[in-house]
Protein backbone atom coordinates (compact mmCIF):
# COMPACT_ATOMS: atom_id res chain seq x y z
CA UNK A 1 0.00 0.00 0.00
CA UNK A 2 1.46 3.25 -0.68
CA UNK A 3 2.31 5.96 1.79
CA UNK A 4 -0.60 8.36 0.24
CA UNK A 5 -2.81 5.36 0.42
CA UNK A 6 -1.97 4.61 3.84
CA UNK A 7 -2.44 7.89 5.44
CA UNK A 8 -5.85 8.08 3.71
CA UNK A 9 -6.69 4.79 5.67
CA UNK A 10 -5.81 6.40 9.25
CA UNK A 11 -6.99 9.93 8.45
CA UNK A 12 -10.44 9.80 6.81
CA UNK A 13 -12.11 12.92 5.03
CA UNK A 14 -8.32 14.79 6.28
CA UNK A 15 -8.70 18.02 5.85
CA UNK A 16 -7.39 21.46 6.62
CA UNK A 17 -9.05 25.11 7.30
CA UNK A 18 -7.76 28.38 8.40
CA UNK A 19 -10.07 30.51 10.67
CA UNK A 20 -9.30 34.24 10.95
CA UNK A 21 -9.14 35.04 14.87
CA UNK A 22 -10.84 37.70 15.82
CA UNK A 23 -7.78 39.88 17.96
CA UNK A 24 -4.16 38.88 17.48
CA UNK A 25 -3.74 35.54 20.29
CA UNK A 26 -0.05 34.37 21.11
CA UNK A 27 0.81 36.29 17.72
CA UNK A 28 -1.47 34.64 15.43
CA UNK A 29 -3.78 36.27 13.50
CA UNK A 30 -5.04 33.31 11.25
CA UNK A 31 -5.68 29.28 13.25
CA UNK A 32 -5.10 26.70 11.21
CA UNK A 33 -6.29 23.33 11.69
CA UNK A 34 -6.43 19.85 10.67
CA UNK A 35 -9.40 17.69 10.93
CA UNK A 36 -10.31 13.98 9.98
CA UNK A 37 -12.35 10.95 10.90
CA UNK A 38 -12.58 7.94 12.54
CA UNK A 39 -14.84 5.63 13.79
CA UNK A 40 -15.31 7.29 16.37
CA UNK A 41 -15.99 10.14 15.42
CA UNK A 42 -14.21 13.45 14.36
CA UNK A 43 -10.57 14.58 15.74
CA UNK A 44 -8.24 18.03 14.92
CA UNK A 45 -4.86 18.07 14.90
CA UNK A 46 -3.54 21.63 15.07
CA UNK A 47 -0.12 22.12 17.17
CA UNK A 48 1.37 26.02 16.74
CA UNK A 49 3.31 26.28 13.93
CA UNK A 50 6.35 26.95 15.40
CA UNK A 51 6.28 23.62 17.50
CA UNK A 52 9.04 20.61 16.25
CA UNK A 53 8.00 17.29 15.36
CA UNK A 54 9.07 15.98 18.52
CA UNK A 55 6.60 18.61 20.47
CA UNK A 56 4.01 18.16 18.08
CA UNK A 57 3.75 13.97 18.57
CA UNK A 58 1.63 14.71 21.53
CA UNK A 59 -0.52 16.38 19.96
CA UNK A 60 -1.28 13.77 16.89
CA UNK A 61 -1.21 10.91 19.08
CA UNK A 62 -4.48 12.63 20.58
CA UNK A 63 -6.04 13.50 17.78
CA UNK A 64 -5.26 9.67 16.58
CA UNK A 65 -7.39 8.80 19.79
CA UNK A 66 -10.20 11.26 19.59
CA UNK A 67 -10.99 9.66 16.28
CA UNK A 68 -10.51 6.13 17.15
CA UNK A 69 -11.43 5.76 20.59
CA UNK A 70 -14.63 6.16 22.38
CA UNK A 71 -14.86 8.28 25.17
CA UNK A 72 -14.77 7.68 28.88
CA UNK A 73 -17.83 7.48 30.80
CA UNK A 74 -18.99 11.39 31.59
CA UNK A 75 -19.78 12.45 34.98
CA UNK A 76 -21.96 15.60 33.66
CA UNK A 77 -23.60 16.47 30.70
CA UNK A 78 -21.82 20.54 30.19
CA UNK A 79 -18.85 22.08 31.75
CA UNK A 80 -18.60 25.24 33.63
CA UNK A 81 -16.36 27.45 31.76
CA UNK A 82 -13.93 30.76 32.07
CA UNK A 83 -14.03 34.10 29.74
CA UNK A 84 -10.59 34.56 27.84
CA UNK A 85 -9.33 38.36 27.81
CA UNK A 86 -6.03 38.85 25.69
CA UNK A 87 -4.08 41.77 25.82
CA UNK A 88 -6.73 44.28 24.16
CA UNK A 89 -7.29 48.22 24.28
CA UNK A 90 -9.68 48.95 27.06
CA UNK A 91 -12.00 49.83 25.20
CA UNK A 92 -12.25 46.87 23.36
CA UNK A 93 -12.81 44.57 27.24
CA UNK A 94 -16.42 45.11 26.35
CA UNK A 95 -16.99 43.55 23.24
CA UNK A 96 -14.80 40.40 24.03
CA UNK A 97 -16.64 39.70 27.14
CA UNK A 98 -19.79 39.94 25.70
CA UNK A 99 -18.46 36.97 23.75
CA UNK A 100 -18.69 34.78 26.74
CA UNK A 101 -22.14 35.36 28.18
CA UNK A 102 -23.00 34.01 31.62
CA UNK A 103 -19.19 33.28 32.94
CA UNK A 104 -17.90 34.64 36.12
CA UNK A 105 -14.33 33.62 35.87
CA UNK A 106 -12.06 35.74 33.41
CA UNK A 107 -8.48 34.81 32.23
CA UNK A 108 -7.11 37.51 31.34
CA UNK A 109 -3.27 37.43 29.68
CA UNK A 110 -0.39 39.53 31.03
CA UNK A 111 2.93 41.00 30.26
CA UNK A 112 3.21 43.10 34.17
CA UNK A 113 1.27 45.60 36.39
CA UNK A 114 2.08 48.80 34.87
CA UNK A 115 1.44 47.93 31.14
CA UNK A 116 -2.11 45.50 32.09
CA UNK A 117 -3.57 46.62 35.40
CA UNK A 118 -6.33 48.22 33.16
CA UNK A 119 -6.96 45.26 31.99
CA UNK A 120 -8.54 43.99 35.19
CA UNK A 121 -10.26 47.59 35.92
CA UNK A 122 -11.95 47.21 32.66
CA UNK A 123 -12.97 43.48 33.33
CA UNK A 124 -14.19 44.12 36.61
CA UNK A 125 -16.35 47.03 35.49
CA UNK A 126 -18.28 44.64 33.22
CA UNK A 127 -18.06 41.71 35.67
CA UNK A 128 -18.00 42.92 38.84
CA UNK A 129 -18.07 40.11 41.04
CA UNK A 130 -15.65 38.31 38.54
CA UNK A 131 -12.97 35.98 39.85
CA UNK A 132 -9.51 37.04 37.80
CA UNK A 133 -7.04 35.00 36.70
CA UNK A 134 -3.75 36.30 35.79
CA UNK A 135 -1.73 34.11 32.96
CA UNK A 136 1.81 35.07 32.53
CA UNK A 137 3.14 32.08 30.36
CA UNK A 138 5.98 31.81 32.46
CA UNK A 139 7.55 35.26 31.49
CA UNK A 140 8.61 36.80 34.91
CA UNK A 141 11.73 36.32 37.32
CA UNK A 142 11.15 35.81 40.82
CA UNK A 143 11.81 39.51 41.50
CA UNK A 144 9.87 40.64 38.99
CA UNK A 145 6.71 37.99 39.82
CA UNK A 146 7.59 39.29 43.62
CA UNK A 147 6.97 42.91 42.70
CA UNK A 148 4.00 42.54 39.90
CA UNK A 149 1.80 40.11 42.12
CA UNK A 150 2.54 42.82 45.15
CA UNK A 151 1.17 45.89 42.59
CA UNK A 152 -1.99 43.59 41.68
CA UNK A 153 -2.67 41.97 45.27
CA UNK A 154 -2.60 46.18 46.95
CA UNK A 155 -4.82 47.31 44.06
CA UNK A 156 -7.36 45.01 43.53
CA UNK A 157 -7.21 42.41 46.56
CA UNK A 158 -8.59 39.01 46.58
CA UNK A 159 -10.49 39.14 43.56
CA UNK A 160 -7.76 36.87 42.32
CA UNK A 161 -8.39 32.67 41.54
CA UNK A 162 -4.99 31.84 40.90
CA UNK A 163 -2.07 33.53 39.03
CA UNK A 164 -0.87 30.62 36.30
CA UNK A 165 2.74 30.09 35.52
CA UNK A 166 4.14 32.95 36.95
CA UNK A 167 8.00 31.83 37.04
CA UNK A 168 9.08 28.76 34.87
CA UNK A 169 11.74 27.35 37.13
CA UNK A 170 10.65 25.33 40.44
CA UNK A 171 12.93 26.79 42.37
CA UNK A 172 11.53 29.81 41.94
CA UNK A 173 7.73 29.25 41.84
CA UNK A 174 9.11 27.05 44.98
CA UNK A 175 10.09 30.49 46.75
CA UNK A 176 7.13 32.55 45.34
CA UNK A 177 4.35 30.22 46.85
CA UNK A 178 5.68 31.56 50.36
CA UNK A 179 5.62 34.82 49.92
CA UNK A 180 2.90 35.87 47.82
CA UNK A 181 -1.11 35.43 48.94
CA UNK A 182 -1.91 33.58 45.59
CA UNK A 183 -2.75 30.63 44.42
CA UNK A 184 -0.14 29.20 41.32
CA UNK A 185 -1.43 27.06 38.55
CA UNK A 186 0.90 25.78 36.61
CA UNK A 187 0.83 25.01 32.57
CA UNK A 188 4.28 24.97 30.79
CA UNK A 189 5.80 23.12 33.89
CA UNK A 190 3.80 20.26 33.17
CA UNK A 191 3.63 20.40 29.64
CA UNK A 192 7.17 20.76 28.82
CA UNK A 193 7.72 17.93 31.24
CA UNK A 194 5.81 15.38 30.67
CA UNK A 195 8.65 12.69 30.64
CA UNK A 196 9.18 13.57 34.37
CA UNK A 197 7.93 13.14 37.37
CA UNK A 198 5.87 15.68 38.40
CA UNK A 199 4.37 15.20 41.72
CA UNK A 200 7.05 17.64 42.89
CA UNK A 201 4.65 20.54 41.48
CA UNK A 202 1.89 19.55 44.54
CA UNK A 203 5.52 21.64 46.24
CA UNK A 204 5.03 24.96 44.21
CA UNK A 205 1.81 24.93 43.04
CA UNK A 206 -1.90 24.37 43.59
CA UNK A 207 -3.60 24.07 40.53
CA UNK A 208 -2.66 22.01 37.56
CA UNK A 209 -3.56 23.12 33.74
CA UNK A 210 -4.12 19.89 32.04
CA UNK A 211 -4.52 20.64 27.91
CA UNK A 212 -6.11 17.16 26.00
CA UNK A 213 -3.88 17.69 22.84
CA UNK A 214 -0.14 18.58 24.75
CA UNK A 215 -0.79 15.71 26.69
CA UNK A 216 -1.57 13.36 24.60
CA UNK A 217 -5.31 12.61 24.28
CA UNK A 218 -7.89 11.80 26.98
CA UNK A 219 -6.57 8.68 28.75
CA UNK A 220 -2.68 10.38 29.07
CA UNK A 221 -4.41 13.63 30.28
CA UNK A 222 -6.18 11.69 33.34
CA UNK A 223 -3.22 9.83 34.02
CA UNK A 224 -1.24 13.46 34.37
CA UNK A 225 -3.98 14.40 36.58
CA UNK A 226 -3.67 11.52 38.62
CA UNK A 227 0.26 11.29 39.01
CA UNK A 228 0.45 15.54 39.74
CA UNK A 229 -2.25 15.01 42.31
CA UNK A 230 -3.75 18.75 42.27
CA UNK A 231 -6.95 19.97 41.75
CA UNK A 232 -6.97 20.03 37.42
CA UNK A 233 -8.12 22.91 35.29
CA UNK A 234 -9.02 21.42 31.95
CA UNK A 235 -8.49 24.54 29.40
CA UNK A 236 -7.61 24.83 25.45
CA UNK A 237 -4.96 25.66 22.86
CA UNK A 238 -7.49 27.73 20.70
CA UNK A 239 -8.94 24.79 18.79
CA UNK A 240 -12.36 24.57 16.86
CA UNK A 241 -14.99 23.26 17.61
CA UNK A 242 -14.28 19.49 17.02
CA UNK A 243 -10.59 19.86 19.69
CA UNK A 244 -13.01 22.07 22.22
CA UNK A 245 -15.36 18.54 22.22
CA UNK A 246 -12.49 16.59 23.05
CA UNK A 247 -11.34 18.84 25.86
CA UNK A 248 -14.94 19.06 27.42
CA UNK A 249 -15.36 15.52 27.20
CA UNK A 250 -12.22 15.53 29.60
CA UNK A 251 -13.58 17.81 32.00
CA UNK A 252 -16.55 16.11 31.85
CA UNK A 253 -15.12 12.87 32.69
CA UNK A 254 -13.36 14.11 35.80
CA UNK A 255 -15.15 13.70 39.86
CA UNK A 256 -14.16 17.05 40.81
CA UNK A 257 -15.35 20.49 39.24
CA UNK A 258 -13.82 22.88 41.24
CA UNK A 259 -12.89 25.73 38.79
CA UNK A 260 -14.22 26.50 35.58
CA UNK A 261 -12.50 25.22 32.55
CA UNK A 262 -10.24 26.78 29.72
CA UNK A 263 -12.68 25.95 26.78
CA UNK A 264 -14.62 28.54 25.45
CA UNK A 265 -11.61 29.98 23.04
CA UNK A 266 -13.73 28.91 20.40
CA UNK A 267 -15.20 32.67 20.68
CA UNK A 268 -11.71 34.40 20.79
CA UNK A 269 -11.96 33.08 16.60
CA UNK A 270 -13.89 34.61 13.51
CA UNK A 271 -16.28 31.03 13.30
CA UNK A 272 -16.34 27.69 13.93
CA UNK A 273 -16.27 24.59 11.56
CA UNK A 274 -19.28 23.64 13.78
CA UNK A 275 -22.49 24.96 13.36
CA UNK A 276 -24.17 25.87 16.08
CA UNK A 277 -20.25 26.81 17.26
CA UNK A 278 -18.99 25.36 20.40
CA UNK A 279 -18.99 28.57 22.60
CA UNK A 280 -20.44 29.46 26.03
CA UNK A 281 -24.15 29.99 26.91
CA UNK A 282 -24.73 30.77 30.24
CA UNK A 283 -21.44 30.12 31.29
CA UNK A 284 -20.96 26.77 30.20
CA UNK A 285 -20.62 24.65 27.23
CA UNK A 286 -22.73 21.13 26.55
CA UNK A 287 -20.10 17.94 26.33
CA UNK A 288 -21.07 16.23 23.14
CA UNK A 289 -18.76 14.62 19.98
CA UNK A 290 -18.68 17.38 17.27
CA UNK A 291 -19.35 17.23 13.56
CA UNK A 292 -18.01 19.60 11.20
CA UNK A 293 -20.55 21.66 9.24
CA UNK A 294 -19.67 20.95 5.11
CA UNK A 295 -20.64 24.47 4.27
CA UNK A 296 -18.28 26.12 7.25
CA UNK A 297 -15.46 23.17 6.08
CA UNK A 298 -15.81 24.93 2.60
CA UNK A 299 -15.98 28.34 4.12
CA UNK A 300 -12.92 28.58 6.14
CA UNK A 301 -10.82 25.85 3.48
CA UNK A 302 -7.30 26.10 3.68
CA UNK A 303 -5.31 26.70 0.52
CA UNK A 304 -3.67 23.46 -1.20
CA UNK A 305 -0.47 24.80 -0.20
CA UNK A 306 -0.89 24.77 3.19
CA UNK A 307 -3.31 21.21 2.92
CA UNK A 308 -0.01 19.83 1.89
CA UNK A 309 1.94 21.21 4.46
CA UNK A 310 -0.15 20.05 6.88
CA UNK A 311 -0.22 16.57 5.51
CA UNK A 312 3.89 16.22 5.15
CA UNK A 313 3.82 17.22 8.52
CA UNK A 314 1.56 14.57 9.65
CA UNK A 315 2.81 11.80 7.79
CA UNK A 316 6.89 12.89 9.20
CA UNK A 317 5.31 12.71 12.62
CA UNK A 318 3.41 9.47 12.02
CA UNK A 319 6.43 7.96 10.45
CA UNK A 320 8.93 8.26 13.26
CA UNK A 321 7.35 5.87 15.22
CA UNK A 322 3.95 7.02 16.12
CA UNK A 323 2.21 4.70 14.06
CA UNK A 324 3.78 1.76 15.60
CA UNK A 325 3.21 3.39 19.35
CA UNK A 326 -0.64 3.75 18.28
CA UNK A 327 -0.65 0.09 16.91
CA UNK A 328 0.81 -1.16 19.65
CA UNK A 329 -2.22 0.69 21.92
CA UNK A 330 -4.96 -1.60 20.08
CA UNK A 331 -6.28 1.84 18.22
CA UNK A 332 -6.12 0.65 14.85
CA UNK A 333 -7.82 -2.21 13.64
Amino acid sequence: MSSAAQFREVFNDFIVVAIPTRTDFRGINVREAALFRGPAGWSEFSPFLEYDNNEARTWLKAAVEGAYQEWPRLLRGEVKVNATLPRVSAEKVPEVLARFPGCTTIKIKIDDFENDHYLVEAALEEVPDAKIRLDVNGGWSLQQALLNLHDYHLRFGKVFEYVEQPCLALEDLRALKAEIPFKIAVDESIRKNLGSDLAALREVADVAIVKWAPSGGIAAARGLIESIGLPAVVSSALDTGIGISHSAALAASLSGAEYACGLGTVSLLMDDVVEPPVVAINGVISVGRSTPSSGQLHKYLASPERHNWWQNRITSIWNSGLSEEVKDLGWLK
